[in-house]
């Protein structure tokens, strides 16, 4: 029966110090479908699935499971209840191998208890190839790319033969190509009859793989509906309680003068020969696919590697930029894709986090800092990127992982520097977010700034930026105009097809 529930969560609450995560939310799940579970950052999202995952206990509620009620302890209750997890947040272990981090705790093994490597990787092998994914099992996931690790953490998910699979930001690190080839896995699992619960901001995915809708709202059920019964503007309207004239608010600023000129930029086995040119005022777009080399170029410039060739202009006078502190002299501030790998220190507060790359400016004779000067300065940044956190002084690890994004966002901006490079800054934020850092953005740009951003969404690559660079296996392949600018367009420089 179609309306049959796989999975019902009622009535579930869960608090935690100083903040009330969920407030009597809930889900209702159909074998075989896809539902969509949607909500900003900080609604409950997350929490309400890693209760659901044996990960945190509810502090109230029911789950019903095939008719049963059921709670899990841990995560391995809810895998032997045949419950699986792809998280937003990696999880992998990085000096171990693919085939190793499948089936961690599960490999095959002798009498003598040694691991069966053989077994271990033909199973892993095996698993792979039915899924289409072309990594080898006896890699180490540290020599992965973040969207072959996101490839990994989904073979790992489906490897426990679960009924239900939760998908927390599933196409956060992957190309639209991959995308593509994971709807082809869903649709295969829905119609064995397992049922996905799907994660996402994107609402374009939405429209193309779900069944069913549920929005929550801080911590609140606010309603779940058929996907035909419903407009990008109702989800919207019910994730954010207000309409959201426009996502892409583009802002019409003076620009001015070349601020970053890089010639030639070369980095063996990473990228040839890369020309570009940044304007103030500007917002230059970076598209490409998975190793299109986009990252690693601006990596390089902010000094994190050394080029082999080239050379780098700020202002029209040659620098050499041999680490991020030299281009933080100059003016340059790089926001990372990978906010918690490469961005934050989890373990302390929002606001060591929001001083940590400025704190030369909070100093008093060279020795102490001016603490209430920070608190005010912090204070200001919460307000002014909307961050949600009960004090500035919480920890950064227990926040959403769109609060933590603004909270790498607001620690860039407190340097004051001209020329800012994101990386994927709207990775993993909601709807409502994004249109205040897309604001943000424009904001910046109007006030004189330069922004270079990096997307692998084309909609925000076209909608924000006024040219874009697109770049093909570590080489400029196109240079695009805002006006001239169209997904069939970029897309052929990005594969290859085309080139300038």
């Amino acid at each position: 029966m179609q309306d049959q529930y796989i999975l019902e969560m009622v009535d579930i609450s869960k608090s935690f110090p100083g903040v009330k995560a969920l407030d009597r939310a809930g889900i209702k799940v159909r074998k075989g479908t896809v539902h969509a579970l949607m909500g900003e950052n900080g609604a409950g999202k997350s929490t309400l699935m890693k209760i659901l995952g044996g990960l945190q206990p509810a502090d109230s509620g029911n789950i019903i499971l095939n008719g049963k009620e059921v709670s899990f302890a841990s995560p391995r209750e809810s895998l032997d209840h045949k419950i699986s997890m792809i998280h937003q947040e990696l999880t992998s272990i990085p000096h171990m191998t693919v085939a190793e981090n499948i089936y961690l705790g599960r490999e095959p093994i002798t009498a003598n208890f040694w691991v069966k490597e053989k077994e271990l990787n033909d199973r892993t092998e095996k698993l792979l190839s039915e899924l289409e994914i072309k990594i080898s099992p006896k890699k180490k996931m540290v020599d992965l790319s973040i969207a072959q690790m996101q490839l990994i953490e989904i073979a790992k998910a489906i490897s426990y033969d679960s009924e239900i699979i939760i998908m927390d930001e599933p196409t956060s690190a992957i190309t639209e190509r991959e995308v593509e080839h994971l709807y082809k896995m869903i649709r295969s699992l829905t119609a064995k009859g397992v049922a996905i619960i799907y994660i996402s901001h994107k609402l374009n995915e939405i429209f193309d793989i779900a069944n069913d809708v549920t929005v929550m709202r801080d911590g609140q059920y606010v309603g779940t509906k058929r996907i035909e019964e419903l407009t990008r503007k109702d989800i919207v309207t019910m994730m954010v309680g207000r309409e959201l004239n426009q996502l892409f608010p583009k802002v019409e600023a003076d620009i001015g003068e070349t601020v970053l000129e890089v010639k030639n930029l070369t980095r063996t086995g990473k990228f040839k020969n890369v020309s570009f040119e940044l304007k103030k005022g500007e917002i230059l777009g970076f598209a490409g696919l998975m190793g299109a080399g986009r990252t690693e170029v601006m990596e390089t410039i902010f000094g994190l590697y050394p080029a082999q060739e080239g050379e780098v202009f700020v202002k029209g006078q040659k620098v050499s930029i041999k680490n991020p502190a030299d281009a933080k002299k100059n003016g340059l501030a790089l926001i990372t894709e990978d906010r918690k790998l490469t961005g934050l220190f989890l373990p302390h507060s929002v606001k060591d986090n929001i001083i940590a790359a400025s704190l030369d400016k909070f100093l008093v004779g060279g020795i102490f800092m001016n603490e209430s000067n920070i608190n005010g300065i912090c204070e200001d940044q919460k307000k002014l990127l909307r961050i949600k956190t009960p004090t500035i002084d919480q920890k950064v690890k227990n926040l959403s992982g769109g609060n933590q994004q603004k909270v790498l966002l607001s620690k860039w901006l407190l340097t004051d520097a001209d020329i800012i490079i994101l990386d994927e800054p709207t990775r993993g934020i909601d709807v409502g977010a994004k249109s205040e850092i897309h604001a943000l953005m424009g904001e910046l740009v109007k006030s004189g700034k330069s922004v270079i951003m990096i997307s692998s969404e084309l909609p925000e690559v076209m909608g924000m930026s006024d040219r874009i660079i697109v770049m093909h296996e570590g080489k400029v392949t196109g240079i695009v105009n805002r006006k001239e600018a169209s997904q069939d367009l970029i897309m052929s420089f990005a594969t290859g097809i085309q080139a300038t």
